[in-house]
Protein backbone atom coordinates (compact mmCIF):
# COMPACT_ATOMS: atom_id res chain seq x y z
CA UNK A 1 0.00 0.00 0.00
CA UNK A 2 1.20 3.21 -0.71
CA UNK A 3 1.13 5.92 1.98
CA UNK A 4 -0.03 9.31 1.04
CA UNK A 5 -0.62 11.94 3.57
CA UNK A 6 -1.61 15.92 2.30
CA UNK A 7 -1.32 19.14 3.94
CA UNK A 8 -3.53 22.19 2.88
CA UNK A 9 -3.13 25.64 4.33
CA UNK A 10 -7.18 27.38 4.76
CA UNK A 11 -7.26 30.34 2.55
CA UNK A 12 -8.27 33.54 4.09
CA UNK A 13 -8.08 33.81 7.68
CA UNK A 14 -8.40 36.87 9.02
CA UNK A 15 -6.73 38.65 11.61
CA UNK A 16 -8.09 36.95 14.78
CA UNK A 17 -9.31 39.59 17.86
CA UNK A 18 -9.85 38.56 21.15
CA UNK A 19 -13.54 37.04 21.36
CA UNK A 20 -13.43 35.81 17.79
CA UNK A 21 -15.20 33.12 16.71
CA UNK A 22 -12.34 30.91 15.67
CA UNK A 23 -14.33 27.54 15.02
CA UNK A 24 -16.75 29.63 12.30
CA UNK A 25 -13.92 31.82 10.75
CA UNK A 26 -11.55 28.22 10.18
CA UNK A 27 -15.20 26.84 8.83
CA UNK A 28 -14.95 29.43 6.02
CA UNK A 29 -11.35 28.59 5.47
CA UNK A 30 -12.34 24.97 5.05
CA UNK A 31 -14.95 26.39 2.63
CA UNK A 32 -12.53 29.28 0.86
CA UNK A 33 -10.24 25.70 0.08
CA UNK A 34 -13.05 23.69 -1.32
CA UNK A 35 -13.00 21.23 1.70
CA UNK A 36 -15.08 20.07 4.45
CA UNK A 37 -13.97 18.26 7.46
CA UNK A 38 -14.53 15.02 7.67
CA UNK A 39 -12.83 11.87 10.56
CA UNK A 40 -9.33 11.49 10.99
CA UNK A 41 -8.40 15.01 9.51
CA UNK A 42 -6.11 16.86 11.77
CA UNK A 43 -6.38 20.47 12.02
CA UNK A 44 -3.10 22.78 13.15
CA UNK A 45 -3.64 25.77 14.73
CA UNK A 46 -0.74 27.97 15.09
CA UNK A 47 -0.68 29.56 18.65
CA UNK A 48 -0.96 33.16 17.80
CA UNK A 49 -4.44 32.63 16.55
CA UNK A 50 -5.52 30.86 19.57
CA UNK A 51 -3.69 33.18 22.06
CA UNK A 52 -5.37 36.01 20.02
CA UNK A 53 -8.67 34.48 20.25
CA UNK A 54 -8.43 34.28 24.04
CA UNK A 55 -7.04 37.64 24.46
CA UNK A 56 -4.00 36.41 25.56
CA UNK A 57 -2.78 40.29 25.55
CA UNK A 58 0.12 41.36 27.75
CA UNK A 59 1.11 45.63 28.07
CA UNK A 60 4.83 46.16 28.94
CA UNK A 61 3.65 49.51 30.10
CA UNK A 62 1.51 48.10 32.69
CA UNK A 63 4.23 46.23 34.19
CA UNK A 64 6.01 46.71 37.26
CA UNK A 65 9.36 44.61 37.15
CA UNK A 66 10.91 42.80 39.99
CA UNK A 67 14.20 42.76 41.91
CA UNK A 68 14.97 39.59 40.36
CA UNK A 69 13.73 40.99 36.97
CA UNK A 70 15.67 43.63 37.14
CA UNK A 71 18.67 41.60 38.05
CA UNK A 72 18.59 38.84 35.49
CA UNK A 73 17.16 41.58 32.69
CA UNK A 74 20.66 43.20 33.75
CA UNK A 75 22.33 39.82 32.59
CA UNK A 76 20.25 38.84 29.31
CA UNK A 77 20.70 42.43 27.80
CA UNK A 78 16.72 42.23 27.86
CA UNK A 79 13.66 44.87 28.98
CA UNK A 80 13.21 44.10 32.19
CA UNK A 81 9.31 44.39 32.18
CA UNK A 82 9.66 41.80 29.79
CA UNK A 83 11.38 39.14 31.92
CA UNK A 84 8.96 40.09 34.45
CA UNK A 85 6.57 38.64 32.45
CA UNK A 86 8.85 35.49 31.39
CA UNK A 87 9.52 34.63 35.27
CA UNK A 88 5.41 35.05 35.65
CA UNK A 89 4.84 32.64 32.98
CA UNK A 90 7.69 30.37 33.70
CA UNK A 91 8.43 28.11 36.51
CA UNK A 92 12.41 27.46 36.38
CA UNK A 93 15.13 29.57 34.49
CA UNK A 94 17.29 26.52 32.34
CA UNK A 95 19.91 28.76 30.70
CA UNK A 96 20.48 32.52 30.04
CA UNK A 97 23.01 34.56 28.39
CA UNK A 98 23.17 37.86 26.54
CA UNK A 99 20.53 37.79 24.29
CA UNK A 100 18.94 34.59 25.18
CA UNK A 101 16.70 33.50 28.14
CA UNK A 102 15.83 29.87 28.03
CA UNK A 103 12.53 29.08 30.47
CA UNK A 104 10.57 26.37 31.29
CA UNK A 105 6.93 27.01 31.10
CA UNK A 106 4.06 26.48 33.41
CA UNK A 107 2.93 24.11 30.81
CA UNK A 108 5.99 22.14 31.18
CA UNK A 109 7.57 22.98 27.65
CA UNK A 110 11.40 24.08 27.61
CA UNK A 111 11.93 27.62 25.46
CA UNK A 112 12.68 30.91 24.89
CA UNK A 113 11.15 33.94 26.47
CA UNK A 114 8.51 31.77 27.83
CA UNK A 115 6.71 31.84 24.23
CA UNK A 116 6.08 35.51 24.66
CA UNK A 117 6.23 37.53 21.35
CA UNK A 118 6.26 40.83 19.83
CA UNK A 119 5.60 39.74 15.82
CA UNK A 120 2.76 39.41 14.41
CA UNK A 121 0.31 41.34 16.93
CA UNK A 122 -0.77 44.60 16.82
CA UNK A 123 0.37 47.12 18.85
CA UNK A 124 -2.20 50.04 19.60
CA UNK A 125 -0.67 53.76 19.95
CA UNK A 126 0.16 53.94 23.53
CA UNK A 127 0.52 50.69 24.10
CA UNK A 128 3.59 47.99 23.99
CA UNK A 129 1.40 45.05 23.38
CA UNK A 130 2.83 41.26 23.51
CA UNK A 131 1.40 38.00 23.40
CA UNK A 132 1.22 35.12 25.79
CA UNK A 133 0.70 31.64 25.49
CA UNK A 134 -2.84 30.43 25.41
CA UNK A 135 -3.49 29.77 29.08
CA UNK A 136 -4.02 26.17 28.83
CA UNK A 137 -3.13 25.19 25.32
CA UNK A 138 -4.32 21.17 25.99
CA UNK A 139 -7.69 22.38 26.98
CA UNK A 140 -8.04 24.99 24.11
CA UNK A 141 -7.35 22.37 21.73
CA UNK A 142 -10.28 20.24 23.31
CA UNK A 143 -12.56 23.00 23.24
CA UNK A 144 -11.74 23.64 19.45
CA UNK A 145 -11.66 19.62 18.70
CA UNK A 146 -15.50 19.62 20.86
CA UNK A 147 -16.50 22.87 18.73
CA UNK A 148 -16.07 21.28 15.25
CA UNK A 149 -17.51 17.99 16.39
CA UNK A 150 -20.89 19.76 17.09
CA UNK A 151 -21.36 22.07 14.62
CA UNK A 152 -19.83 20.30 11.30
CA UNK A 153 -20.31 16.44 12.42
CA UNK A 154 -16.81 15.35 12.23
CA UNK A 155 -14.85 13.95 15.20
CA UNK A 156 -11.60 15.34 14.03
CA UNK A 157 -8.13 15.80 15.79
CA UNK A 158 -6.59 19.42 16.94
CA UNK A 159 -3.32 20.36 17.46
CA UNK A 160 -1.92 23.86 18.84
CA UNK A 161 2.05 24.27 17.49
CA UNK A 162 4.19 26.73 18.30
CA UNK A 163 8.03 27.93 16.87
CA UNK A 164 11.21 26.77 19.31
CA UNK A 165 14.45 26.32 19.15
CA UNK A 166 16.32 22.57 20.09
CA UNK A 167 18.99 21.47 21.93
CA UNK A 168 21.85 20.28 19.15
CA UNK A 169 20.12 22.06 16.04
CA UNK A 170 20.60 25.37 14.42
CA UNK A 171 16.85 26.74 13.29
CA UNK A 172 13.09 26.68 14.63
CA UNK A 173 10.49 23.71 14.00
CA UNK A 174 7.22 23.55 15.11
CA UNK A 175 6.25 21.65 17.96
CA UNK A 176 2.76 20.78 19.82
CA UNK A 177 1.95 22.52 22.74
CA UNK A 178 -2.11 21.80 22.61
CA UNK A 179 -3.13 18.22 21.10
CA UNK A 180 -6.78 16.87 21.37
CA UNK A 181 -8.08 13.96 19.84
CA UNK A 182 -5.09 12.00 19.00
CA UNK A 183 -2.09 10.38 20.72
CA UNK A 184 0.39 12.91 20.88
CA UNK A 185 2.68 9.82 22.16
CA UNK A 186 3.04 6.65 21.18
CA UNK A 187 5.47 3.81 22.79
CA UNK A 188 6.99 1.31 20.34
CA UNK A 189 8.72 -0.06 23.47
CA UNK A 190 8.14 -4.16 23.08
CA UNK A 191 7.52 -4.26 19.15
CA UNK A 192 10.14 -5.51 16.96
CA UNK A 193 11.86 -4.11 13.59
CA UNK A 194 11.96 -5.82 10.05
CA UNK A 195 14.62 -8.05 11.72
CA UNK A 196 12.71 -9.05 14.91
CA UNK A 197 14.75 -7.41 16.81
CA UNK A 198 12.36 -5.93 20.07
CA UNK A 199 12.66 -1.77 20.40
CA UNK A 200 14.00 -0.80 23.77
CA UNK A 201 13.69 2.99 23.69
CA UNK A 202 11.05 4.08 20.74
CA UNK A 203 8.62 6.75 21.63
CA UNK A 204 7.31 8.69 18.26
CA UNK A 205 6.14 11.61 19.11
CA UNK A 206 3.44 12.38 16.87
CA UNK A 207 2.12 15.00 17.72
CA UNK A 208 5.18 16.89 16.98
CA UNK A 209 5.86 15.28 14.17
CA UNK A 210 2.42 16.49 12.91
CA UNK A 211 3.27 20.07 14.17
CA UNK A 212 6.53 20.21 12.22
CA UNK A 213 4.87 19.50 9.05
CA UNK A 214 2.17 22.10 8.93
CA UNK A 215 5.26 24.74 10.14
CA UNK A 216 6.34 24.14 6.35
CA UNK A 217 3.18 25.66 5.12
CA UNK A 218 2.33 28.19 8.25
CA UNK A 219 5.66 29.67 7.85
CA UNK A 220 7.58 32.12 10.18
CA UNK A 221 7.06 35.49 8.79
CA UNK A 222 4.49 37.12 6.90
CA UNK A 223 3.27 33.91 5.15
CA UNK A 224 -0.37 34.70 6.86
CA UNK A 225 -1.18 30.90 6.97
CA UNK A 226 -2.16 30.16 10.80
CA UNK A 227 -4.27 26.86 10.02
CA UNK A 228 -3.22 23.94 7.91
CA UNK A 229 -5.45 20.81 7.67
CA UNK A 230 -3.79 17.32 7.04
CA UNK A 231 -5.39 14.67 5.65
CA UNK A 232 -4.20 10.81 5.42
CA UNK A 233 -1.94 10.56 8.91
CA UNK A 234 -2.52 7.35 9.84
CA UNK A 235 -0.81 6.43 13.45
CA UNK A 236 2.17 3.95 13.28
CA UNK A 237 -0.17 1.88 15.61
CA UNK A 238 -3.67 2.92 17.25
CA UNK A 239 -2.82 4.36 20.77
CA UNK A 240 -5.18 6.40 23.20
CA UNK A 241 -5.49 10.02 22.83
CA UNK A 242 -3.01 11.86 24.59
CA UNK A 243 -2.41 15.58 25.14
CA UNK A 244 0.56 17.77 24.49
CA UNK A 245 1.61 17.19 28.42
CA UNK A 246 2.75 13.43 27.65
CA UNK A 247 5.45 15.11 25.24
CA UNK A 248 7.20 16.75 28.02
CA UNK A 249 10.40 14.95 29.20
CA UNK A 250 10.63 14.55 33.06
CA UNK A 251 13.48 16.37 34.95
CA UNK A 252 14.91 13.99 36.67
CA UNK A 253 15.70 11.98 32.76
CA UNK A 254 16.37 15.46 30.85
CA UNK A 255 20.42 15.51 30.57
CA UNK A 256 19.70 19.45 29.36
CA UNK A 257 18.57 20.27 32.66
Amino acid sequence: MTAALSLTGLPGIPLIAPGDDLAAILGAGMDAAGLSFAPGDVLVLAQKIVSKAEGRYADLAAVVPSPRAVALATEVDKDPRLVELILSESTEVVRHRPGVLIVAHRIGVVMANAGIDHSNIPHPEGTEQVLLLPEDPDASAERMRREIAARFGAEIAVVICDSVGRAWRNGTVGIAIGVAGLASLIDLRGERDLFGRVLEVSEVGTADAIASAAGLLMGEGAEGVPAVLMRGFVPPRPGPARDAAALVRDKRIDMFR
